[in-house]
Formats: C-alpha cells, structure tokens, sequence
C-alpha cells in the first residue's frame, strides 16, 4: 500500500500490548500517526481531553470493560471519531452488536499482516464515509441557506409588486373622480378590478408560507368579498356568493382565474339584472379528485340573447377571459340549458 498523503489520526484501543506494538509499527511505517491506550477507559481519558482522532479502532475483550460497554460512552461524545470494532471472536454476534451500537466497521484479529492491512482499509473507509457525510451536511446546509435566500427575495419581490399594483389601483381611483363621463368610470372600476386580482395573488404570495402555490378557496373568498364593495356600490345590487373547495393551485394558474372570475362577474353585475333589482350571482369551484376543477359563474338574468359566443360588452372582457383561459390550457363554455348565463371552465390542477 502507498503511504498518506495526509496522516490520519488513529487511537488504538486494545490491552494486546504486543499487537498495539505492531499496528504502531506497521501503520506508522503507512503514514498514519497512532496513539495507543491500553483500555477502554485510558482511551476515553484520550477521546475526552481534547485530543482530535480521525478514527478510533476498538478491541472488544479488555480487562473491567469490554468493547461493546466503551463504545456506547464513545458514541455519547459531542463528536466521536468513527470507531472500528476490533475482535478477535469469530461470532457474528459480536460484530453485529457493535455495529448496532454505532461501530462504523469491524475487524477480525490476528498477528498477520493481513489484519493490518485489514485494519487500514476499514480505517480508511470509515474515514472517508465520515468525511463524505459531513461534505453532504455541508452542501444540504448551503442548499437550505440558499433556497431560504431565495425564498425571501421572491417574497419581497411579491410584496413589491402587490405594493406597486396597489398604487397603481389608487392612481385609477384619483382618476376616477375626476371623470364626469359615467362610461369612462365604469371602464377604469373594471381596469381597476382586473389589477386587483392580480394584486390579490401577490399579496397571498407574500403572506404565505408557500412562494409557490396559492390557496384558491381563500383567494377567491378575499377577490369576491372586494369585488362586491368595488362593483356592487348601489343599493340593492346583485349579491355575491361562493361556494369553493379548498385547493392549491400554482401562481399563473392563480392568477388567470382570478381575472376570468373578475370578468365573468363583473359583466354579471352590469348585464344580469336591472338597476337596483338585486339578484345572486353564484361562484363555484369544485374539484373532480382526479386532478381536475371545473369552475362556475352563474346568474339568474334573462341569458346571453343573440350574443351566444360570450358575455355582453365592448368585447375586450371575452378577448381577456378567452386569454387567460389558453392560457390553463381550456376555454369557457356557456351553458345554454341554464336560464340565466352559467359560464364553465374545466382545468387542470
């Protein structure tokens, strides 16, 4: 065998003064530096005072202490070197009871030389499984700070934006009561419903534990809970409710049906029922258990008419639901048995 490169640091513990001679000699001579004890407890004396072991080799019969009693007090330090279980039974059991009770390796004993050479190779392999597990503790620590960094950034990054779209939402609100054209307000209210929705996603992400997925059952409560005080501000306007069951959904997803629910909604409130008639307007959303959702909006009013292909408007309201619906890999369909307008999307989860 070729000597070190770097010495490792073995304590020998075996009360064979002759045999400790010999793996002295014989691994010193390969570059190791041994430190031998005569017993389990002059070994602790070693282990405790301070003095840093690669490897520890232990023999199991000793005068007053065997092994198998040493090893348990060697393996309750703060940081025990990996021990290599020495004996010179041949009963498996011995074997398997320090193995069991945190030995790294054993090795039969003779005066041969192969259990020297033995003796090494289990040395050097305990070594090098010690040192491979702390290089691994030591890369998992270096994930963990960098995902928990990453982690951080993204949700200040989400508060940022949730901020920025807030102001953005409070400039078209400024704007809105400079207006006196009663169809120039209602564009920028549903211009500022549509921000919202998508704000409402990032302030979900900041808030939460999870920087990648959003509770769509809690978002879309908190989305129809503004949408009502935004669009519903007359009396007697339509009454919003929604019926879903809890599900994680990732961000983009989020965020499509979050603007396809304000879109679909919001034409509800105007098209649905006459001014100050009240009305309800329903949201589901309800998961097949086999990976699916299908989401609802509904309203009871006089239907689609002769606009059969979408919601009534100006148009831009179906071209954005028609987006963000591509966007989940589907379309929204019109149910034309209902007797109102009862809009459907089916996705994936």
């Amino acid at each position: 065998m070729e000597p070190l490169t770097t010495p490792l640091r073995l304590l020998y513990i075996d009360d064979d003064r002759g045999l400790s001679r010999l793996v002295e000699k014989e691994l010193g001579r390969q570059g190791f530096v041994v430190t031998c004890a005569a017993d389990g407890e002059a070994g602790l004396e070693f282990l405790r005072g301070g003095q840093v072991f690669d490897v520890c080799a232990l023999d199991h019969y000793m005068p007053e202490r065997d092994g198998l009693d040493v090893l348990p007090d060697i393996m309750a330090l703060s940081d025990p070197p990996p021990v290599v279980y020495v004996t010179g039974a041949q009963e498996g059991r011995i074997a398997v009871a320090a193995l069991r009770a945190g030995a790294a390796d054993y090795v039969i004993k003779d005066i041969s030389e192969d259990f020297t050479s033995l003796l090494r190779s289990a040395i050097e392999d305990a070594h090098m499984r010690r040192r491979l597990k702390r290089e691994n503790e030591s890369a998992q620590d270096e994930i963990r700070i960098a995902r928990d960094r990453a982690e951080a950034m993204l949700r200040e990054v989400n508060h940022r934006v949730g901020n920025s779209l807030q102001l953005v939402s409070s400039f078209i609100s400024l704007q809105m009561r400079q207006l006196k054209d009663g169809d120039a307000r209602d564009a920028l209210r549903e211009a500022q419903a549509r921000i919202e929705a998508v704000a409402h996603v990032h302030r979900r992400l900041y808030t939460s534990g999870d920087m990648a997925q959003v509770a769509m059952d809690e978002y879309l409560k908190s989305l129809i809970e503004e949408l009502s005080v935004s669009l519903g501000r007359e009396d007697n306007a339509p009454n919003l409710t929604l019926d879903a069951d809890p599900m994680n959904v990732g961000t983009d997803q989020a965020v499509s049906l979050g603007v396809i629910v304000t879109e679909l909604v919001t034409n509800a409130v105007k098209y649905a029922y006459e001014p100050g008639q009240g009305g309800e307007i329903r949201i589901h959303l309800k998961a097949d258990g086999e990976g699916r959702a299908l989401l609802t909006v509904e309203d009871d009013g006089p239907g689609l008419g002769d606009q059969s292909q979408g919601p009534k408007g100006t148009g831009l309201g179906s071209k954005i639901v028609a987006a963000m619906a591509g966007g989940l890999r589907s379309r929204v369909s019109f149910d034309d048995a209902h007797k109102g307008v009862r809009a459907q999307l089916a996705f994936d989860l």
